[in-house]
């Protein structure tokens, strides 16, 4: 007997077996079709998910070049310390740290500027100031210290509590703040 011939008589002996296997080879493509077809679905969706997020952050970003408040908001400047002389930029960063701390209402207590030393950093310079703040303000001369141009790096922090004031928000707090920024060298 050749292979047809096997196959031939084994269906005739077992028909219901043979019919069996057919049901089975044709739910297992039916299923892989099934199968198939929901991952094409599935993977659809989620190209139609990212193009609406993508839409809307087009949306967000045309919406944003119109508002005029935006632009103003980016800082402007240097972004590294300015000075002919390493001298001349620490004076520049304790001019900044100064403003900052006025600005959010507080007063320097005392002040120190670190050109070179064990805590400067190559290309580093450093003010080490001592000044008292409110409690809400802090928040506020931290942003403004980090947030605007030049970078400026907040390398320590110590916060300690008046031991005259009371426990409201309107708390003096006694800062040690050590500040540091990037000078860009000499032009």
């Amino acid at each position: 007997m050749n292979g047809a011939n096997a196959i031939q008589h084994i269906i005739r002996r077992h028909p219901r077996a043979a019919t069996a296997t057919y049901a089975v080879i044709v739910g297992l493509f039916v299923a892989g079709s099934w199968l198939a077809a929901a991952d094409v679905l599935h993977r659809q969706a989620d190209v139609t998910a990212a193009r609406a997020i993508l839409h809307q952050l087009l949306a967000r970003k045309q919406a944003s070049s119109g508002i005029a408040g935006v632009r103003e908001a980016i800082p402007s400047g240097s972004p590294l310390l300015e000075g002919p002389t390493i001298t001349v930029a620490g004076a520049a960063l304790l001019q900044r740290v100064a403003s900052a701390v006025t600005k959010v209402g507080g007063n320097i207590l005392s002040s120190q500027v670190e050109l070179d030393g064990l805590r400067a950093k190559p290309g580093f310079v450093g003010v080490i100031a001592s000044c008292e703040v409110d409690q809400l303000s802090l928040q506020k001369l931290l942003y403004d210290l980090e947030a605007g141009m030049p970078f400026l790096f907040v390398d320590q922090l110590v916060v300690q509590a008046t031991s005259t004031s009371g426990t409201g928000p309107e708390t003096r707090l006694r800062i040690l703040l050590t500040v540091s920024g990037q000078w860009q060298g000499a032009k």
